[in-house]
């Protein structure tokens, strides 16, 4: 099965166009940040660098296959989805054993192209020798999502999503496509995480390895507090429960949503020793105007709602005994986390390493905070990328 040489269907995603030149992908910075254009991918800005890719974008994009996988889907917490669609891109191929599989799912307002940055040639996931599949969860507005659901399930009228639903959207896809064949590694960043560690204990058989950044496999109550305040601020604005986000989006509440993430994403002493300048943004104020304001005012207000609650919702036990449920898993595991991440906390993310029978817990020594998984911090995007090299060496 040739993953790279045939093309699958286009998917619409936001902002979807290739950077143009050979400048190198930046996943977490918006291309509104630094003056719109409409030339650059959602998510991007082409002038900041992570100098581990020998290749660019350019690069990464073609030999990336964009497919789309569609079937009805009953969903854990009552309704259905019909003709939900699962985007993946899949980079590399996999081989005659079946044996070089990976999996690495989508974290919160992110694409496929926000995980691309992991994947090239000398590194770790380096699609010469695997087959990596980056699938869309639902929600995020390039899969099935409020925004591009049937008029039916559009916007607020989108069922809750769990990650049951995304975990068995995927395993049909991968059924369907690479015929049930075993995960070298499932790895993930953030909501990734959640999927991986989902993955790892619906399935203990087939999932090899797991190696998750900065997720928990349940939601915290802290956690948790941090997601309603997203969605509070977004009802906060009329304009939400008006429910018409394509034609008059609640640009107020978005805005709001964007300074509260700004508090979080980034720790205490990332902010105080000013590492935004480093981006391109000369004060406090142009970091928050030009970088939050921007990318969340250009968000769909119905897809942050079915992000957030997925991850409020996310729980691999579903109510249950947790260290029963992680008890399940049997893959070599590595657990990491920044020292300085305020959502997925050291003490959270040791915590569920310690159920684990094969699992080490590794911390991150980063100010980064959350975002040392996103790709902006070259450093940390070198300790991430280690780490998964030893991994898929044990």
């Amino acid at each position: 099965m040739d993953c790279r040489d045939k093309p699958g269907n286009d998917a619409e995603c936001e902002g979807n166009t290739e950077c143009e030149g050979d400048a190198e992908y930046n996943p977490a910075v918006p291309e509104t940040a630094l003056g719109s254009s409409s030339d650059l991918c959602f998510g991007l800005n082409c002038t900041v660098t992570v100098s581990l890719h020998t290749e660019p974008l350019s690069w990464r994009s073609e030999r990336m296959d964009i497919r789309t996988f569609t079937t009805d889907l009953d969903l854990a917490g009552g309704g259905a989805l019909r003709g939900a669609s699962l985007v993946y891109a899949v980079w590399g191929k996999l081989n005659d054993a079946g044996d070089n599989l990976i999996v690495h799912p989508t974290r919160f307002g992110g694409t496929h192209e926000q995980n691309a940055f992991l994947i090239g040639p000398g590194m770790a996931l380096d699609p010469e020798r695997y087959c990596i599949v980056v699938p869309n969860m639902l929600g995020n507005g390039v899969s099935t999502s409020p925004n591009n659901a049937n008029p039916e399930q559009r916007d607020l009228r989108f069922p809750r999503i769990t990650h049951a639903d995304n975990i068995e959207l995927q395993r049909r896809m991968f059924a369907d496509q690479f015929g049930g064949a075993p995960f070298k590694l499932a790895v993930g960043w953030s909501m990734g995480a959640q999927q991986a560690y989902r993955w790892a204990v619906e399935e203990p058989d087939r999932v090899e390895r797991l190696l998750t950044v900065c997720g928990t496999a349940r939601t915290t109550p802290h956690n948790r507090v941090f997601l309603e305040s997203l969605i509070a601020a977004l009802e906060a604005d009329p304009r939400y429960a008006a429910d018409r986000f394509e034609t008059d989006p609640p640009v107020a509440g978005l805005r709001a949503v964007g300074r509260i993430y700004a508090g979080w994403a980034y720790s205490q002493p990332w902010l105080k020793r000013e590492a935004f300048r480093a981006m391109g943004y000369e004060t406090l104020d142009a970091w928050l105007e030009r970088y939050w304001d921007a990318l969340f005012m250009a968000r769909d207000a119905g897809v942050i709602t079915a992000m957030a609650r997925t991850w409020i919702g996310n729980d691999v036990a579903d109510g249950g005994d947790l260290a029963t449920a992680l008890g399940r898993i049997t893959a070599k595991t590595l657990v990491m986390t920044a020292k300085t991440d305020l959502y997925f906390t050291p003490a959270d993310c040791a915590a569920d390493a310690a159920m684990i029978t094969n699992a080490d817990y590794r911390d991150i020594d980063t100010d980064w905070g959350h975002m040392c998984g996103a790709g902006q911090s070259e450093a940390d995007t070198a300790v991430i990328d280690q780490a998964i090299a030893e991994l898929l060496e044990r």
